[in-house]
């Protein structure tokens, strides 16, 4: 009766300390300077005339800054040929506006992104729009970044419509950042074959660790859990405290010492719990990284991230 009393209390413990099973993975791309310097600009260059004009000498200073990623100060010369062109001169006012968009998006700067959108002619741009393409693809990516769902659907609905070539891309994508690993399965079972994703859902379904699994074994061996994820310093201590405190609690149980024991007691639960507790956590950040691992290469080679899937840049 003792035992299955026992069996029944690791389970309920198991069960009140559960962790989901979601990752929640950080994926970041891997562009570099060069790359997009090697980008060309989707623009006509300025004439001779243009260029001796005050905003067109504003304009160059600020496609050179943009070109050493020195973004203040390319957003800041782009501002003052945004002020000093003729509202007139609509192509080239375009242009810039889309500069300052474009850098604010580089420098990860989402919520000025979609304000400079808002507040600009961008977003009456006609599909005639050299950099409609990017446009949209950037708004994208903003929306996801700031987790407007809604948004993201209906930029994305725009991009299928023009560019839809990049929609299943871009579906996959979104489904790798997010670790939607159903979402990741179902598009690698659609043709055409894409022996990149197979390889790498084997790789991460073999070594990745089970969250349950950690949480049960540190239940029945406080500290076990810890060893199944290699942490070997972690398990010794957990056993080496749990112990101690079990010993402690039931010694001073014989010896009559109830307000002792009671504490001690009190005690050993708070490590016992937090240790199953903190098993699944470890498991999690576990599998976490081991998915940034594999992820992050995948993505980059394939250029799934949508900065990589940019035609231009300054």
């Amino acid at each position: 009766m003792y035992k299955t009393l026992f069996l029944v209390l690791i389970i309920l413990a198991a069960a009140c300390t559960r962790v989901p099973d979601q990752i929640e993975p950080t994926l970041n791309h891997s562009v570099q300077d060069r790359y997009l310097r090697s980008l060309p600009s989707p623009f006509p260059p300025l004439s001779e005339e243009e260029r001796a004009q005050d905003w067109g000498r504003e304009m160059l200073i600020g496609r050179s800054f943009a070109k050493q990623l020195d973004l203040y100060q390319a957003i800041t010369a782009f501002k003052r040929a945004e002020i000093l062109i003729l509202p007139d001169n609509t192509n080239r006012l375009l242009e810039i506006q889309y500069e300052i968009f474009w850098c604010y998006y580089i420098a990860l700067k989402y919520e000025d992104v979609i304000y400079t959108f808002e507040n600009s002619g961008l977003k009456r741009a006609e599909t005639s729009f050299p950099a409609l393409h990017d446009m949209l693809l950037i708004l994208y990516d903003t929306y996801i970044h700031l987790g407007d769902e809604r948004e993201a659907q209906r930029t994305l609905q725009l991009i299928h419509t023009y560019f839809p070539e990049e929609t299943p891309k871009l579906f996959l994508s979104k489904a790798l950042i997010q670790a939607d690993l159903p979402v990741v399965k179902e598009i690698e079972q659609q043709p055409p074959p894409k022996p990149y994703l197979t390889e790498f859902l084997q790789d991460y379904a073999s070594q990745k660790k089970s969250i349950s699994t950690a949480q049960t074994l540190n239940a029945f061996v406080p500290g076990a859990g810890y060893f199944y994820l290699g942490q070997k310093q972690s398990g010794i201590t957990a056993l080496l405290l749990n112990g101690l405190f079990i010993g402690a609690s039931v010694y001073f149980f014989e010896e009559g010492n109830i307000p002792a024991g009671v504490i001690f007691t009190s005690f050993e639960a708070g490590w016992y719990f937090g240790g199953i507790y903190g098993a699944g956590l470890e498991a999690k950040y576990y599998n976490e990284r081991l998915y940034e691992r594999l992820a992050t290469p995948m993505m980059n080679r394939e250029r799934l991230f949508p900065i990589l899937m940019l035609n231009y840049a300054f």
